[in-house]
């Protein structure tokens, strides 16, 4: 088997499909500040909901790794499966639901910006901003990030 170019990442079906710990896991994500992409593997227990509000301001695509659960969109409900693959437009509120035997999916979007010096929501926002990736949580109880899973402070 060929090896990855450098930088390049390769999971096998055994890492992504790792189970995680609580509702929400995230099983990996792609790093490095000089990337333009933000990818990650995220794995919800069974019975488990991750919601994204329309405010959204990238579009993201969707590919389901292991597991089984429902995509609703405002106007639809799709069943997921392995293999299955969504690509949502910007500003498309959705929520992910998993199965009985939870659901573990990638996700990749393009990387925000970095935010200009002095820029930014105030301070009193801080506990809503994911520390991994930088997405604002709209529902101040939220405790995952709805774009990368990552648990919020």
């Amino acid at each position: 088997m060929t090896e990855p170019a450098a930088g390049a990442v390769f999971l096998s079906p055994e890492q992504t499909g790792a189970p995680g710990r609580g509702p929400v896991g995230l099983v990996w994500a792609l790093g490095g500040a000089a990337r333009d992409l933000d990818a990650a593997v995220v794995r919800l227990a069974p019975g488990a909901d991750l919601g994204e509000p329309a405010a959204t301001g990238h579009g993201v695509l969707l590919t389901v790794l292991a597991g089984s659960g429902e995509l609703r969109l405002p106007e639809a409900r799709l069943a997921l499966a392995p293999g299955a693959l969504a690509w949502l437009p910007a500003r498309t509120a959705h929520t992910l639901r998993a199965g009985a035997q939870g659901l573990t999916y990638t996700t990749a979007h393009r990387r925000p910006a970095p935010a200009a010096p002095g820029a930014g929501e105030p301070v009193c926002l801080l506990d809503r901003v994911c520390p991994h990736c930088g997405h604002l949580a709209a529902d101040r109880e939220a405790r995952f990030c709805a774009r990368c899973a990552t648990p919020l402070t």
